[in-house]
């Protein structure tokens, strides 16, 4: 077993025991919950918010959808993290958007045409913190599937000395997720389009975090 599965079966298991303590406020605006496969979505959300995303994801997302695939980093964390939300029942895509970039977009392309949700953290996986980069409207151009913001605040949690102050939930706290409507980003935008629905989805995440 590698030192990476180690680390992710043991993540796992602690990550279990803690999300059966927690009690989910979930807020869903855009009402994909309440959706049939066959509509894709790209929800995003902030790095640091990965735990209080997950926790909702195993608690509520609906058997119904096809399921959803995460994009990971191409290196030794992104591993971790990949095989940690595999044990969550979800699959993981490796790259980013200084490494297997065009590569992993492709692939995430092909996921989306056959019905699958994507996950993305768009300050991810180095920062700078609550900073969104162009492929998540890249890849909602190319393909038309709507991008659904998603928040997630905590009523005691511990924040990370890291450099996105990544949130861990203390045991018996409350996670609140509000899942903000579905934007639809058109195929055809000019430059300045384009960095407008960038900035504004930037701007939208940010103001929710807190």
């Amino acid at each position: 077993m590698t030192r990476e599965r180690l680390l992710a079966l043991t993540g796992a298991t602690i990550l279990k025991a803690l999300f059966l303590t927690l009690r989910l406020r979930i807020e869903d605006r855009s009402g994909i919950l309440k959706e049939d496969a066959g509509s894709p979505v790209i929800v995003c959300f902030w790095h640091n918010r990965i735990l209080g995303i997950t926790f909702a994801f195993n608690r509520i997302y609906p058997k119904k959808r096809a399921g959803v695939t995460v994009l990971t980093s191409p290196s030794k964390d992104g591993e971790i993290l990949a095989q940690l939300v595999g044990a969550f029942g979800m699959e993981a895509v490796r790259g980013s958007s200084s490494r297997r970039g065009s590569r992993s977009l492709l692939e995430l392309v092909r996921l989306i045409r056959s019905g699958r949700d994507i996950a993305i953290t768009p300050d991810g996986p180095r920062g700078p913190r609550y900073s969104l980069g162009p492929g998540i409207i890249l890849l909602a151009q190319t393909t038309g599937a709507r991008i659904v913001p998603a928040h997630a605040s905590f009523s005691r949690c511990v924040r990370m000395k890291t450099w996105d102050g990544f949130i861990i939930p203390l045991p018996f706290s409350k996670v609140s997720v509000t899942i903000d409507g579905a934007l639809n980003i058109p195929g055809e935008l000019t430059g300045e389009e384009f960095e407008e629905k960038r900035k504004n989805l930037e701007d939208l995440l940010e103001h929710a975090a807190d």
